[in-house]
């Protein structure tokens, strides 16, 4: 790993700055090309030093985390817009998310190039993904509870914190167990968690 990646990324809070939009596209655009996302290169393209690019996202992981982050928020928008508001929508929606995410060309080159980076920066709460994760999960939740199409005797955060795991375990699930990632294999899990339903 180079230098670049050895600063710690800082958890994300109200009065952090945002990452500059024009910054965010092009590492997305990198990313999901398969390049790495390397700080000196990015610099060059936007026409600013490294040190006003560090000034603008705090740091390389902080940037990766954003440009996940801004992935996974997209696919979980669209998902939520366009399953429809069937009894199963919650697990539609988690099972649909996990194959997205290992779909994604971007996503599965950076987990095989540093995987012990990326599954920190996903699964660890201070890194700022994993709590967005949750509050996305539990609102998914919490709407489905209002609709009438879920009732499970659980409080939803510790409900979405489960469901949260479930989808980080079967997303890296060759990482973990040297096993193939498939998103249908969460599917039965996630409907013993999401399986009672209002009458």
């Amino acid at each position: 790993m180079s230098s670049e990646s050895a600063t710690p990324a800082s958890p994300p809070t109200r009065e952090e700055p945002r990452v500059p939009p024009e910054v965010l596209r092009l590492a997305r655009r990198r990313l999901v090309a398969g390049e790495r996302l390397e700080m000196g290169a990015l610099a060059a393209e936007l026409g600013v030093n490294r040190v006003t690019l560090y000034r603008w996202v705090g740091s390389r992981e902080r940037l990766l985390v954003e440009v996940l982050w801004s992935m996974a928020d997209e696919a979980l928008g669209s998902l939520r817009c366009e399953v429809p508001p069937t009894a199963d929508r919650a697990v539609a929606v988690v099972v649909g998310f996990i194959e997205c995410v290992l779909a994604n060309p971007g996503m599965q080159h950076l987990l095989a190039a540093d995987t012990d980076m990326v599954m920190r920066l996903l699964t660890q709460r201070a890194a700022g993904f994993q709590p967005r994760l949750l509050r996305a999960v539990e609102d998914l939740l919490q709407e489905e509870t209002a609709a009438g199409r879920l009732d499970v005797p659980m409080h939803p955060h510790e409900l979405a914190y489960v469901v949260v795991r479930v989808i980080e375990s079967y997303t890296y699930l060759d990482v973990l167990l040297g096993e193939q990632s498939e998103a249908r294999r969460a599917e039965a899990v996630l409907r013993l968690l999401l399986g009672s339903r209002a009458t």
